[in-house]
């Protein structure tokens, strides 16, 4: 058993559990059938490989969120090209300036041939859509042996330069951890259908999932000491005898 991480940072990204028709919200951290997907997409599969998206589909997965980011509205419209009949109205929601890292954990070759596919992927990854690409390789590392909540807590805090600096004043940081329910009979804290059965277009299809939240202490490398007053007392100067 071995842990594959990856980070994804990018100025865009959208991870969408439960967007229909012309309204595209997005979860506050990638989703599991997302990053499967981005997944199958490196090693070349087809959407109806269903077959193979199974066996992705056993995967551990879980996610850390180094840097939330902010949530922007998008509003479209279209036209159609033929036509020129006016398509429906859309809203599409993204987030902004957010870095994560997420993780699969499953059996050894399996990561290893997922590793390489990320490292020469056969389609260009993007992060929950095709309108946002990453903005730094998104392969990190594979944890032989390691678990998947305990190789996420080990892992340096991945947020920009500008957003550590902003916070400075602290010496360790406090980040959100999402992942599957460590053991069965745990008490989950959410059910997303989030699941993947199949990416076909024609029936795409998706299952629930248990998230259990945590939070987990990471050092800041860029914390300044605070700075502390000198003494001070005007009247050390006088001769009060």
């Amino acid at each position: 058993m071995s842990v594959l991480t990856l980070q994804l940072a990018g100025p865009l990204q959208s991870w969408g559990a439960s967007a229909r028709f012309a309204r595209r919200t997005t979860e506050n951290a990638p989703t599991k059938s997302g990053v499967l997907g981005l997944l199958a997409a490196a090693r070349g599969l087809t959407r109806d490989a269903d077959a193979e998206l199974a066996e992705l589909a056993t995967l551990r997965f879980g996610v850390r969120i180094d840097q939330p980011g902010t949530r922007v509205r998008d509003f479209q419209t279209a036209h159609d090209l033929d036509t020129d009949e006016s398509m429906p109205l859309s809203e599409r929601f993204y987030l902004a300036d957010a870095v994560f890292v997420a993780a699969v954990a499953g059996a050894d070759p399996m990561l290893a041939t997922l590793y390489q596919a990320l490292r020469r992927p056969a389609y260009l990854p993007y992060l929950g859509r095709r309108s946002c690409p990453p903005a730094r390789p998104v392969e990190l590392a594979v944890h032989p042996g390691g678990d998947l909540v305990g190789v996420l807590r080990a892992e340096p805090w991945r947020a920009a330069d500008w957003y550590r600096r902003r916070r400075a004043r602290e010496t360790d940081v406090e980040l959100t951890l999402l992942t599957e329910v460590p053991a069965p009979g745990s008490t989950p804290n959410a059910t997303l259908r989030d699941q993947p059965l199949s990416f076909d277009p024609r029936h795409r299809r998706y299952a629930l999932r248990s998230v259990h939240t945590s939070t987990v202490t990471v050092p800041n490398p860029q914390a300044r000491a605070r700075q502390t007053v000198p003494p001070h007392d005007p009247t050390s100067l006088l001769d009060l005898a």
